[in-house]
């Protein structure tokens, strides 16, 4: 078996939830050892409890906390207590990398102030997650960095009808910060022999993903709306059209070509020398009527043979599918992982989609 580019890596993970616990996985797919603290006095991670209605009440684990606690060893520990914190201590000297996300006030009650933990291990690389950049000691979830962030106030329909996104998106963003910020740490420590402490802020991370919006708005002053699924930039692009089926398609036209070809498809040419319609800037201020004009000839067409139709024409479009469908695709059967943690099967996606082909000397 090919040795795995992380299998020299011991991690130690103290963060409980989702953001820190993903990057724990991350290290733990590509080989590392990964040990997971767990609260002792508290049960564990609090997600363990974090259950659906349809899951067993009784079992250890949720659904939530399997999604990005595979491949980890799980010790209860509490970091308070004398003979546990001596064996906590004895990990940290051995560890390449600890995984933190603890409040700034619970740094010494816990043992895990970068002082002491550079005392104990100076080649150590400490990862930490914190809240809010500028105050440390403000709790953090998911949904209010959303609020906060601008994230919510540009989802959903309108301003009556804002939306949170289905998954704790910005401790997703946060992770991938502080995975990258850990490699290069790593990467570094390969050349000096020397430790780090990488933090990264769930709020920075979010600002972070704003991305074409935050330049929409420093540079054109641009204030971003709910749209539900369309782009400010491009129509139509996001544009949800109903099926002789039943079933829905979404467009994401972005050039003129493809808006001509999106047309002859549909057997609505004359839309490609309508004036409304003549540019992206045209099709952007008219979108409402575009999509109106376009409506009639999706529905006289089967979902499937209409995709295939567009895709070969190169009009890029898409199926909406519910997520039982996409995980019964080929691609996301393949990305399953699955394991037994505290005797309960458990079953969850790959946290990595990368792949890595080296060139042998």
């Amino acid at each position: 078996m090919a040795k795995k580019p992380l299998q020299d890596i011991f991690v130690i993970e103290t963060a409980g939830v989702l953001a820190g616990p993903a990057v724990g996985m991350f290290f733990a797919e590509l080989g590392a050892r990964v040990i997971k603290i767990e609260n002792k006095r508290s049960g564990g991670d609090v997600t363990r409890s974090w259950k659906l209605p349809t899951e067993d009440p009784t079992s250890p684990v949720s659904a939530y906390f399997s999604s990005v606690n595979w491949g980890k060893e799980h010790r209860f520990l509490d970091l308070k207590d004398a003979a546990d914190r001596a064996a906590f201590d004895d990990l940290v000297r051995q560890a390449d990398v600890l995984i933190s996300n603890h409040l700034a006030g619970d740094a010494e009650k816990l043992g895990l102030t970068c002082e002491r933990l550079r005392g104990l291990n100076r080649k150590l690389i400490h990862g930490h997650i914190k809240g809010f950049a500028a105050d440390a000691g403000r709790p953090a979830y998911d949904v209010v960095l959303q609020a906060e962030t601008g994230y919510i106030s540009m989802t959903g329909t309108d301003a009556d009808h804002l939306a949170k996104l289905p998954i704790a998106l910005i401790d997703e963003l946060a992770a991938h910060q502080l995975k990258e910020g850990l490699l290069l740490a790593l990467l570094q420590r390969g050349k000096d022999g020397g430790g780090a402490y990488v933090e990264v802020s769930l709020e920075e991370a979010a600002i972070s993903g704003l991305i074409n919006q935050a330049s929409n708005n420093l540079m054109a002053g641009a204030v971003a709306r709910p749209l539900g699924t369309l782009h400010p930039n491009i129509a139509p692009y996001g544009e949800l059209f109903t099926c002789a089926d039943g079933g829905r398609v979404i467009m994401a036209v972005g050039s003129d070509a493809q808006f001509a070809a999106l047309c002859r498809v549909l057997g609505n040419e004359v839309l490609i020398t309508d004036p409304r319609f003549a540019t992206n800037r045209d099709r952007v201020q008219n979108r409402a009527e575009l999509a109106v004009a376009l409506a009639p000839a999706f529905t006289q067409r089967e979902r499937k043979e209409l995709l295939s139709d567009l895709l070969a024409a190169s009009v890029p479009s898409g199926a909406v599918l519910g997520i039982d469908e996409v995980m019964g695709s080929p691609a996301a059967q393949a990305m399953w992982l699955e394991s037994t943690i505290d005797d309960v099967p458990t079953k969850r996606v790959s946290g990595n989609a990368f792949r890595i082909e080296r060139t042998e000397n």
